[in-house]
């Protein structure tokens, strides 16, 4: 932990911020601390009061007010506001919904305000619900419709094209729902780990499917053009596949689109048909939200018994203020924020929907003494999130009463009941990066890890553990070097039995807690948030289609608005094969023995520079006198590690089988197509994977004869891992993030 003034941070939390929020000159060159970052934020954020008839004076207080909640890390507002409040930007809001009509002009028009969004630093969510199916007729010309999938890559591409401005990647959602005739395209258009990447898919779930799904019935398909019945199907037949799916790479989660919109605050407006891409944020079109969190690990306090025995017990006093402070901080926000789109700024001020929301949560139950999955932590949910909703919609009325309630107040759903300055106030999102920032745990996920492996300058490993338990560790005198390295190795204590039993139960990790446990905690939260719950239901490896179709029931039963879910593993594995089936026998004496050139003293070859994932790859390719193919050579960057374990691995076999007189081409056959969980676009084509980029950097040197001119193709660009480190992502709120550097697809 580094002391910055009164702002404690840890070197992971320096780290992030150095990376991606902090201010930097012309020259990349950092020219802002965090304590100035968070002056920043604070000053801007309360620039507005005087718009309300605040004095100099009392702006200055609510200035402090800010700036003390932020830097004592007891809140934190999303990245866009941490990375763009006071400055030139000045884009504040995380999430967006873009309507997207059924004509050529409706769908570019939403293609070019998608960009104009991911460039400012926002994500966006569509429904392609509207769009005619594929093979409609197209009224202008009397053509074919190519349909909802067929135009989404046209928004992937776009958002591919776009970077935003070297800190965040485009993020979108992709919602249909499940009556629209297209729905089994959609449910598989991802199957291909070269699509859509940058896309969440969701399937929107109506009642009358999840009727016809529990009566064992067909329902309708319907064409959205013509408002006719195109089929009947199965509702079993598609809940199957929508399983399946999901439970081979993690696409695509569930929406429950009436449950939505029968909790919309302002029906007179319209039906809420998407969310934002981690969808905890339902919206309507061209609305957006501006989210924060409370830090639970803070709102915790010492207390003694009887005994004068020293415990924890929840500080409500100080999370009454926090959650004051925060609603008054995301108010301002939408005022101080500079919208993309001034339709969405109208939008925006007319409903001044806020999300605020919790981080920290498995820090509070482990301060508590109360295991995470245990009855007693499902009550507490809802008793601490229950008590977040009652004071944030106090503070919100307060607001209301000062500065009017929210313009589209009128035909609300509080309309007579209470007045309000924002039509939403809670919103449980993923806190990938915030959490990283605040030393706490990610959302009200469990921990990702007890103890972990974190790479730092130059490969550079260094064992992390848990503070929490490193401390119970040394007081109860089973702490060791060994055994965190030990721990590391797995994240999880399952299995350490030098850890006592209550121990182990209280630090339990993802894994850890069973799908249904994960379930159950995401409804306790649902019950007292407005809009929705990122959150992701971990699966292990075995876990079986069934375990799947079982959570996404019991979700819909406790009333959960969407699930998402991740079986380990599942997106990153190739088709597995049963070993011994069918396989025939090969003795010794029918192999001949290849025995490979021996190597020359000195070889001539070629460098290229290959940009991956998981760090710079250096591949050198070498020839022999005779002009033949040699040797290939790998080396990383600064990742080190597994990954250039890997690499250096296939540059031997390459090698070895180029001196055995193997057709390279051969070698490319065998290497070309491997797919990794999220390549990329190059030169026109997909860059698949590490071993892909290798392959295809030998067939290009083959194919042009380079020899050793020396020359350097441009760089192969594509994701790995995890796109910055090559670090490990975990699978948590709702999305992918990287706890070694701070990398998250959602913010």
């Amino acid at each position: 932990m580094k002391v910055l003034g009164g702002l404690n941070l840890t070197q992971n939390a320096l780290k992030v911020l150095e990376r991606r929020y902090l201010k930097k000159n012309e020259e990349g060159k950092i020219v802002e601390t965090p304590e100035e970052m968070f002056r920043r934020i604070a000053k801007s954020i309360a620039s507005v009061e005087p718009a309300y008839g605040k004095s100099p004076e009392e702006r200055a207080a609510t200035e402090e007010q800010f700036y003390a909640m932020m830097t004592s890390l007891s809140f934190l507002p999303n990245s866009p506001t941490l990375m763009n409040a006071g400055r030139r930007l000045g884009q504040l809001s995380a999430c967006f919904v873009l309507p997207v009509g059924d004509s050529m002009d409706s769908i570019f028009d939403a293609v070019k305000n998608a960009a104009i969004i991911h460039k400012s630093g926002g994500g966006t969510g569509f429904s392609f619900s509207r769009l005619r199916p594929n093979g409609d007729v197209v009224g202008s010309t009397k053509g074919i419709s190519s349909g909802p999938v067929s135009f989404m890559t046209v928004f992937d591409t776009a958002t591919e094209a776009v970077k935003q401005g070297g800190t965040r990647r485009g993020a979108n959602m992709g919602l249909l729902r499940v009556d629209h005739p297209d729905i089994v395209d959609f449910i598989s258009c991802k199957d291909e780990s070269s699509r859509l990447n940058n896309f969440n898919i969701s399937v929107g779930l109506t009642e009358e499917f999840m009727k016809a799904l529990a009566e064992d019935r067909e329902y309708a398909l319907v064409n959205p053009r013509t408002k006719q019945v195109t089929k009947r199907v199965r509702a079993k037949d598609v809940f199957a596949l929508i399983v399946n799916h999901a439970w081979k790479n993690g696409e695509p989660g569930i929406v429950f689109l009436d449950r939505l919109n029968a909790s919309n605050p302002t029906p007179q407006l319209g039906e809420i048909e998407s969310t934002n891409p981690c969808g905890e944020q339902p919206l309507l079109p061209f609305e957006s939200c501006n989210l924060g969190s409370i830090n639970l690990a803070k709102m915790v306090k010492k207390t003694k018994d009887g005994r004068q025995q020293t415990s924890y017990e929840v500080d409500w006093d100080t999370l009454r203020d926090i959650t004051g402070k925060a609603v008054h901080f995301l108010d301002n926000v939408i005022d101080a924020n500079r919208y993309p789109l001034a339709r969405i700024e109208e939008m925006t001020k007319a409903n001044r929907k806020i999300g605020l929301g919790v981080m920290g949560w498995a820090d509070m139950l482990i301060r508590l003494g109360v295991p995470y999955n245990s009855p007693e932590a499902v009550h507490l949910a809802g008793e601490v999130m229950g008590f977040i909703q009652t004071e944030g919609k106090n503070a919100s009325a307060a607001l209301a009463e000062e500065r009017g309630v929210f313009p589209n107040y009128e035909g609300s759903i509080y309309e007579g009941k209470i007045p309000l300055r924002n039509a939403t106030v809670t919103t449980i999102a993923p806190t990938g990066t915030l959490s990283i920032i605040a030393g706490c745990s990610s959302g009200i996920e469990p921990l990702f890890a007890v103890s972990y492996v974190r790479t730092v300058m130059e490969g550079t490993k260094l064992i992390e553990a848990n503070p929490y338990f490193e401390e119970a560790a040394r007081k109860g005198n089973f702490w060791s070097r060994e055994l965190m390295e030990r721990i590391a190795e797995k994240g999880s204590l399952h299995g350490v039995n030098e850890v006592p039993e209550d121990a182990r139960r209280l630090f339990a990790t993802a894994h850890d807690i069973t799908p249904i446990e994960h379930a159950r905690m995401q409804a306790a939260f649902q019950k007292y948030v407005d809009n929705a719950v990122s959150k992701t239901v971990n699966f292990s490896h075995d876990a079986t289609p069934r375990d799947v179709e079982d959570v996404y029931l019991l979700a819909y039963e406790l009333g959960c608005k969407g699930v998402t879910v991740y079986r380990d593993g599942s997106r990153e594995e190739q088709v597995l094969s049963t070993g011994k089936t069918g396989r025939k026998e090969m003795h010794a004496p029918e192999r001949q023995k290849i025995v490979p050139k021996g190597r020359p003293e000195v070889l001539n070859g070629t460098v290229r520079l290959v940009r991956t994932g998981c760090g710079n790859v250096y591949v050198t390719i070498t020839e022999d006198e005779e002009g033949h193919l040699f040797e290939l050579f790998t080396s990383m960057g600064k990742a080190g590690g597994c990954a250039a374990s890997q690499a250096e691995a296939i540059g031997r076999l390459i090698s070895l089988a180029l001196r055995s007189n193997i057709d390279p081409l051969e070698i490319v056959k065998q290497l070309k197509g491997v797919r990794c969980n999220q390549p990329a676009w190059h030169a026109g084509g997909p860059i698949l994977s590490c071993s892909d980029a290798i392959a295809k950097a030998l067939e290009k040197y083959h194919s042009k004869g380079e020899g050793g001119n020396g020359k350097h193709d441009n760089e192969v660009i594509f994701i790995g891992a995890c796109p910055e480190c090559g670090g490990a992502v975990e699978h948590e709120g709702g999305c992918a993030v990287c706890h070694n550097c701070g990398f998250t697809k959602c913010g």
